[in-house]
């Protein structure tokens, strides 16, 4: 027996009724850096320091309830202080006579499963920004040539789409990125105070101006200004902006000098401006002032392939942030991730991981951790369709419907998809094996 479990190479041991390690295979050695001879004798949890060990361990679940646990996810720490990401599976163990003695666990080191998901992760991040979607690939191309330049930058899309991550992109890769970044909420400063808020003001200008104070242009100055919501300013700050982006220059409130800012201008919105325009209520000479380069940020539910990794990226965070090792996220609550329309956006999907972590102390994050509404959707799905959608359900059903939304055009489909045309052609001749 001994022989046959150091062969494998998986982790194995075994603990009597007080979880105390009977037996350690070779591969249990190798995986945790600890020698057979000091396991022995041990509580697991002294051995595994896993972040399940004080509160959800696997094999005191299996023990308790008499289920066996299956690929539970987790980390462990190494007797060298390293984590290590592994799977784990339990059992009871039973005697002859049918009574319970013990437990097995076995477990697999999924070290190399973890980097080549980071690496994937990598090469689909620009910056800090995360995206296989065929039109975010797009933008990232030619990024850098949009920063390299000078020009004023429009970015365009709904709230929550990463409008302020654009702009920190093209700032950093610009030759300003040695200058500052000021950022300006335009719709969350009342209109009396945005005007003096960005040109600043002399002492004496208004009741208790009792000091110059620089605006956010002057502070701005080498670097770039980054004007969130800009469809909100009124008719009157929309004429001073005119003047700055013509000349470069502009007066402080109460000043009679004229102060010359080298600042570039990075301005978003959420709103159409040129419905705007249409209306009279957002000057056209402005419009095309600042939108020398328009860049549109698509919707997450215009780009549901990114969820998968943004939950990843947003998983690899929080642990640092929080002090927790949540391996991941299981495939129910994926599902429920994918099939929900996210009218909040990406904000609204980090929402939904962090208010998981709250509940989730470990392993992965389970449907029901998430937020009501996703908790609920996920059940609905699951009743409805009288079984669980597979991953690779789900993978078939986005390739039908990337194929759908492109008229039968396997490259335009592939690049919609994220993926290259021979792996869409491969995909395709498996389903119709199938």
């Amino acid at each position: 027996m001994r022989m046959i479990l150091d062969s494998i190479a998986d982790g194995v041991f075994t603990v009597d009724d007080s979880f105390v390690i009977t037996s350690f295979n070779r591969a249990a050695e190798k995986i945790t850096g600890v020698p057979m001879g000091e396991a022995l004798g041990r509580p697991c949890c002294e051995v595994f320091r896993a972040e399940i060990c004080e509160g959800d361990c696997a094999l005191k679940q299996t023990v308790r309830t008499g289920k066996p646990v299956v690929n539970k996810a987790v980390y462990i720490v190494r007797s060298d202080g390293r984590r290590v990401p592994i799977s784990v599976s339990t059992s009871m163990l039973k005697n002859r006579k049918g009574r319970l003695v013990g437990g097995v666990e076995t477990f697999r080191d999924l070290s190399l499963v973890d980097t080549l998901r980071k690496e994937v992760e990598k090469s689909y991040s620009f910056e800090d920004i995360i995206s296989k979607n065929f039109r975010m690939r797009e933008l990232f191309a030619i990024l850098p040539d949009v920063a390299a330049s000078e020009s004023t930058v429009l970015v365009e899309g709904e709230s929550g789409t990463g409008k302020e991550l654009m702009a920190k992109a093209v700032h950093k890769l610009s030759g300003r990125a040695d200058g500052p970044l000021i950022i300006v909420n335009c719709g969350a400063i009342p209109d009396t105070l945005l005007e003096s808020e960005l040109f600043g003001y002399k002492a004496g200008a208004f009741t208790d101006a009792r000091r110059d104070k620089p605006g956010r242009f002057t502070q701005a100055h080498g670097g770039t200004i980054f004007l969130d919501e800009i469809g909100d300013i009124t008719p009157a700050l929309q004429v001073r902006l005119l003047r700055f982006l013509q000349d470069r220059t502009f007066e402080p409130l109460g000043g009679t000098s004229t102060i010359r800012s080298n600042t570039r201008v990075i301005a978003a919105t959420n709103k159409n401006l040129q419905a705007l325009v249409k209306s009279g209520d957002f000057r056209e000479d402005l419009y095309y002032r600042i939108a020398v380069f328009r860049i549109s940020l698509p919707p997450l539910h215009e780009r549901k392939e990114d969820i998968p990794l943004l939950v990843e990226h947003f998983v690899d965070k929080l642990n640092i942030l929080k002090g927790k090792d949540i391996s991941g996220i299981s495939d129910d609550a994926l599902r429920s991730l994918m099939e929900y329309e996210w009218p909040g956006n990406i904000r609204e999907l980090e929402n939904a991981v962090e208010h998981a972590f709250i509940l989730c102390h470990g392993g992965l994050i389970e449907l029901r951790h998430l937020p009501e509404p996703l908790r609920r959707l996920g059940v609905v799905a699951t009743i409805g369709s009288g079984m669980r959608e597979t991953l690779e359900e789900m993978g078939v059903r986005a390739i039908r419907e990337a194929l759908a939304r492109n008229n039968g055009r396997r490259t335009a489909a592939a690049r919609d998809l994220g993926i290259n045309k021979t792996t869409l052609w491969r995909k395709l001749k498996q389903l119709e094996a199938e």
